[in-house]
């Protein structure tokens, strides 16, 4: 399943800073240090990439010269539309001018993508939604942001366009906020480049079944990158892979080989106190062994079990590959 390798956010490599550590959570990492951090991840191949880059001065000929150096390429270009400039919104903000400067990042985003041969543009328009009741007109930001999305995508239609959806943070509530409203927003869209990012994460995050919705996307047409990470089902954690929810990640990568998925896996995730080398070889490390359970499972007694709908039966055939056959027989 991991053939085509795996890919990381390149913020994975980067300084980390929240509300209580506004001094940051280590030094501060530039763009082209933080490629020569990820290409220190055996199994590396492809960096998701935030456009504008963090340093004014930083040329996407040297960020392409770079990456070409540690033997890796670019899978997606992400455009900054979240930081304070839209911090009411991108593509909902109540101001025209505000919604096209966030249009013209990702337009420029495009034209990044496309000289450093990258698979797609993402989508994460995370300021975008509202914190309190009465504070919006709920259609208003809805059509505004169908609108910009759409006209990003029309201008460009032979560029893939991804949305990365997430429930909250840092709104209260993201318009994007689940697999199927954002299948519905894509469906007013009226374009067929623009598709989604199921982030193994968010899905969990946001109540979902990770393993359902990856397969009601990919049903689709419309899954466009596979990403992973865990979290407390609370917050937006970003913590290594299967640290958690074991089983669920177990289900949600039997998903991904059902579906056909040929790309990457993508690791999102902010290891605030821990070094990011080692926590993105200990998720490649995880996603490993875990394809090596789904390996040993008898498939063909797992897909009786799953026709009859024998919960215990299948969860029985499951557990015997992860942890052993059973102690006791009966």
């Amino acid at each position: 399943m991991s053939e085509s390798g795996f890919a990381a956010g390149l913020w994975m490599f980067g300084q980390f800073i929240d509300r209580y550590a506004t001094d940051a959570y280590g030094p501060a990492v530039g763009t082209l240090e933080a490629i020569g951090l990820a290409a220190q991840v055996d199994g590396i191949r492809a960096l998701d990439i935030n456009y504008p880059f963090s340093e004014p001065d930083l040329t996407v000929e040297q960020v392409a010269e770079v990456i070409a150096e540690h033997g890796l390429r670019v899978q997606a270009v992400t455009p900054v539309i979240y930081n304070r400039t839209f911090r009411h919104g991108a593509f909902t903000h109540p101001d025209t001018d505000v919604r096209q400067a966030a249009v013209d990042i990702c337009h420029r985003a495009v034209e990044v993508a496309g000289r450093l041969g990258a698979d797609y543009v993402k989508l994460w328009p995370g300021q975008d939604g509202f914190d309190y009741p009465f504070q919006v007109s709920y259609m208003t930001i809805w059509n505004n942001a169908i609108g910009c999305v759409r006209e990003v995508a029309s201008a460009a239609r032979q560029t893939r366009f991804a949305i990365e959806y997430k429930s909250k943070e840092p709104r209260t509530h993201i318009l994007f906020s689940t697999a199927a409203r954002t299948l519905l927003a894509i469906e007013e869209m009226e374009v067929d480049n623009v598709g989604l990012v199921v982030d193994l994460g968010h899905s969990i995050y946001a109540r979902e079944t990770p393993a359902d919705v990856l397969q009601l996307v990919a049903s689709r047409g419309r899954l466009t990158d596979v990403e992973l990470n865990d979290n407390f089902r609370e917050w937006d954690d970003d913590l290594s892979v299967g640290s958690v929810h074991l089983l669920e990640t177990l289900e949600f990568l039997d998903a991904v080989r059902a579906v056909g998925w040929k790309g990457p896996l993508k690791l999102d995730q902010f290891p605030f106190r821990e070094d990011p080398v080692e926590a993105a070889r200990a998720s490649i490390r995880m996603i490993r062994r875990l394809e090596e359970v789904l390996d040993r499972i008898d498939s063909a007694k797992l897909r009786d079990a799953r026709d009859r709908q024998d919960a215990l039966a299948a969860q029985d055939i499951v557990f015997s590959s992860l942890i052993g056959p059973r102690a006791i027989q009966s």
